[in-house]
This record gives C-alpha cells, structure tokens and sequence, in this order.
C-alpha cells in the first residue's frame, strides 16, 4: 500500500511541476500520469480486496495534491470575497469537486480494465476524462482552471495546432502520451513475454505522437505572419487596493487616476482605452448611466481623442415591472425584479452606450449554483457577506464596437479560460480580444501568471491579439502567436500603448469550436452505461 501512495504523490508531484506558470516543464505532463497508472496496475493485478476503494484513495491522492498545490490562491479569493469559514467552505466546493471528477475518471476506468480489452479501457479513460472536463466547464458548479489542455500556457510555442483543436486537443494529447508511456512499461516488465514487433511498433507510435504535434507547431509558429492591419490601443492598470476600492477612494479619485495615466500614453489615432473590471464604482442603473458623473468625465477625457473609445469594467443593473430574466431578484419594496451585472462599457465620442453583462459567473461568490435546489441557501450567502440572487447575465456574448467600426471583444476575468465562449465572440466580427480583470484578490500567487498565461491560449485559437488589463497587474498584450510582447509588473501602476493587428479570419476551431469533444463524451456515457449495467448483472448472479 505504501508503494501504491508514493507513486500517487509521484505523479502528483510531476503534474504540479509541469502546470503553469512552471516555466519550460510543462513537456512533463506526457508522462506525469504514468506514475499513478502504475500505481493502479499494480493494485489490479494483486490478491488484494476492495480494490475500488484502494483505486479511490490512491487516484483521489494525486488529485487533491496536484488540485491544492496548483490553486491554493483559490483560498485567497474567496476568504476576500466571503471572509468566513463556512462561505468558505461552501463556494469551495467546485474547486474540490474537480479533484473529486478526476478521481472517477479514473476509478471507472480501473473498473473498466476488469470488463474490457486493455486497448479499449484506455480509450474510455480519455473519454471519461473528457466527459469531466466538459462537464466541470458547463454546469453550475463549473470550474475549468485545470484542464490539462491549459498546462501548456507556458510553452504555447509548442500548441500552435490548437488554432484547430483548443486546449481539449491538448488533453487527448497528454492522455495518449501517458497510455502509450505506460503500455511501453508493461511491455517491458514482462520481458520472458515481449514481443519485439509489437514493442518496436510501440516505441515508433509514441516516438511520432511526440515529434508530429511539436515540430507541426514549431514550423507554423516560426511561419506566421500577420497581417498588417493596425489599430493603437491604450492599456490602464490604475493598481487601486480592492479594499480601498469601495469606502477608501472615491469614485472621482479612482476615475482620475485612470485618466492621468490614460493621458500617459495617448495618441491622436488611439482606437481604445482598455480599463479594468469593475474601474467605474457605484451600482447604477444602465438607462440612468448617462447622468453620472463616471460617465461625464469620462466623455470630458475622450474630447481630445475624437475616434477612441472606452472599454471598462462597471456594476450596473436593469430592472423589470412585468416580465423578469432567469436571473432576476425580486425586491419586495418595490415590488419590482432586478438584475445587478459585472458589466463592459463602451464609451465614445457619441451618445452611444455600448454594454456587455458578465455571463461566466463563479460559482457561489457571483451565482448561486443550481438555484431551483439550493435556494434555500440564499438567507445564509446574504448573511455571511456573498451573492443572495447573484449577478444577472446573457446567454450569448456580444462585441464592442468603436465609431471605425472595430470590433473588440470584451471578456471579463473568470470568462478568458472558456475558448469556445471566446470563439464565439469572434464568429460574430470580433477583431481583438479585450480582457478586463481584477486578480488582486488572488494576492501576489500564482493565480495572477496562470490567469495571464491561459489568455495566450485564446490568441492562438483565434489568431488574435488580446490586450488585457488587471487593475493591479498583471496587464498585458498578446500577439496573435500567443507571445505576450508587453508586460506589467504587479502591484504597480502602469500604462501601455500597443500597435496590434486586426484579425478577419476565422481559423478551424473558431469556426468549429470544441468539436473535438463530442465523439468522446458519446463514448464516455457509453461507456458509464456498460460498466454500470456489467456491474449490476455481477450482482444479480
């Protein structure tokens, strides 16, 4: 049993060291699984009893070790966000139902190599693992931070093929990898019975499942070339203290520190201003936001940049007399619904207001998850400082438009891992991608370089550029290569002017976005399906 626990902590130790932002080792998670299947081999093929319940604790190990050390920052956030322990507790539940979704993936597939040939129970270990990525980045507990696809955010030189795949082309790929390493090692632990045709045949296979993806990837990145196209933009990161942001400095201070550094960097043919999420304090009513005095001095700074528009983060909020949304609370005093948004905005040199209501909500700090069962549960969120309704949100997103006619892309923090939710941006015109986000919460963690990194992802499956800015950091660009060619540093405030590239063209996976996933949840569910029906036969003999 021992043995069994250390090759776990292996592979958990070989996954936390190969995720970003780990620079240059995320190559390691090729391999970083094989430990653990190692580890699950040898508890099937002992004389041993409850091997499901070994095969749990030995998978659920490596899981948890690999889930905390790579996202312990999740904590940070949410004690910010809801400082007491049992808020806590219950936002925390989807960051340790992933580690608890990995660990069935693989117990079902542990089952699965008692009632199947070796070959198709590795292909149902994939699907299985699909089907819980897909799941944990749809449903209302949804968190996709650690899907494997995202681990290469560091060496995106190497990824350059997720213009046709996005990051689930990524999972296949290390699943694969991590099977046929392992396959290999069986082969060789049963030398008096190996077959060399079939070990060579092996070693061949994975020896081009390794070279093809890579070196595909280097020749396209070092031959991309984009298309000269260019638009400047303007990046703020105003670096205000989330504790001083409401009762510290007013609304007026704030605003004027992000049009002093605005003017920093401003030129006569600056396009956008890029602010960060939630820069305009003061909930507001969106058909009101025209007689703020956000909204007046911010057109009082656009005077002298006649074509430039603003793109920031606000709380705004709309409300209902008879019909409501799905996200609407009912207000018992005036007897009206309401929905309160985490909100971009676009503001030009016109009357024009353009808006977009943050729609990727996390879970119980932004959302109250599965409301209809939970609700319940509201007097206590309310009571401990977090969401009662939560916010209100679209079901599609839309772009912001400048007066040229350029179209940006507006993505709010959490929002920049969903690829397909991005993408889908960018089928309807989108030219950039504009991230507007607030990761202070997250402390001087990894939290903030994962965040960053994962947007370099995004570039590549759309070939975009994406400008990013964090109220404190890190702000950022990104060329439509995925290399991030301006960086901030953290905790400081910083301006920053960038040339980018538009972009017209719709590459495979945006025009098909997150395919690749669909053959193996059918197999996934096919799969559950047989092993659950195999099992209760066993039972009823």
């Amino acid at each position: 049993m021992k043995k069994h626990f250390t090759l776990s902590l292996l592979s958990a130790f070989l996954l936390w060291l190969a995720w970003p932002p780990m620079p240059y080792t995320s190559v390691l998670l090729l391999v970083a699984f094989v430990p653990l299947l190692v580890a699950l081999n040898n508890i099937q093929s002992s004389a041993q009893a409850k091997k499901t319940k070994t095969v749990f604790y030995v998978a659920g190990l490596t899981f948890l070790v690999w889930n905390t050390s790579s996202i312990y920052w999740v904590f940070n956030s949410l004690n910010a966000v809801m400082p007491t322990p049992i808020a806590c507790l219950l936002a925390l539940i989807p960051f340790g139902l992933a580690a608890l979704l990995m660990t069935l993936s693989f117990v079902f597939y542990s089952k699965a190599q008692t009632k199947t040939k070796p070959i198709i129970a590795d292909i149902l270990l994939i699907s299985f693992w699909v089907c819980y990525e897909y799941l944990h980045q749809s449903w209302d507990l949804k968190f996709p931070w650690m899907t494997l696809g995202n681990g290469f955010a560091s060496t995106h030189q190497i990824v350059q093929w997720y213009q046709y795949t996005g990051v689930y082309g990524g999972t296949v790929w290390v699943l694969v990898s991590n099977i046929l390493v392992f396959r290999l090692w069986v082969q060789l632990q049963n030398k008096p019975q190996t077959n060399k045709k079939q070990l060579q045949t092996l070693v061949a296979i994975l020896g081009l499942w390794l070279v093809i993806p890579i070196a595909s990837s280097l020749i396209i990145y070092n031959n991309y070339t984009e298309e000269i196209n260019p638009c400047n933009v303007v990046i703020v990161q105003p670096n205000i203290d989330p504790y001083l942001k409401y009762g510290g400095l007013t609304a007026q201070e704030q605003l004027n520190k992000l049009t002093t550094l605005s003017q920093q960097k401003a030129l006569v043919n600056t396009e956008f201003f890029i602010w960060p999420e939630t820069a305009l304090t003061g909930l507001t009513h969106e058909q009101d936001f025209r007689n703020t005095q956000n909204y007046i001095t911010a057109k009082q700074f656009l005077k002298p940049y006649k074509n430039a528009t603003i793109i920031t983060g606000a709380e705004t909020y709309l409300t209902y007399q008879n019909a409501k949304t799905q996200s609407a609370t009912y207000d018992n005093g005036s007897k009206i619904y309401y929905d309160n948004f985490n909100t971009a905005i676009a503001i030009e040199n016109s009357e024009r207001l353009q808006f977009y209501h943050k729609s990727k909500l996390v879970p119980g700090v932004e959302k109250m998850p599965f409301t209809t069962l939970l609700g319940f549960l509201k007097p206590l969120f309310e009571k401990f400082g977090g969401t009662t309704g939560g916010y209100g949100y679209q079901s599609q997103p839309n772009n912001l438009y400048a007066q040229s006619g350029v179209a940006a892309s507006p993505v709010i923090c959490y929002e920049s891992i969903w690829g397909q939710w991005v993408a889908q941006y960018i089928q309807q015109g989108g030219q950039f991608i504009a991230i507007i986000t607030n990761d202070a919460w997250w402390g001087n963690t990894p939290g903030k370089n994962q965040h960053l990194q994962y947007a370099k992802l995004r570039a590549i499956e759309n070939r975009r550029w994406v400008v990013r800015s964090a109220n404190t950091g890190l702000s950022a660009t990104i060329n439509q290569r995925g290399d991030v060619v301006q960086q901030t540093q953290w905790w400081q405030p910083a301006v920053i002017n960038q040339n980018i590239n538009l972009n017209n063209n719709l590459t495979f996976y945006t025009q098909y976005p997150d395919i690749l996933v669909y053959p193996f949840i059918l197999m996934g569910l096919l799969g559950m399906v047989y092993l659950i029906f195999v099992g209760l036969r066993s039972k009823r003999k």
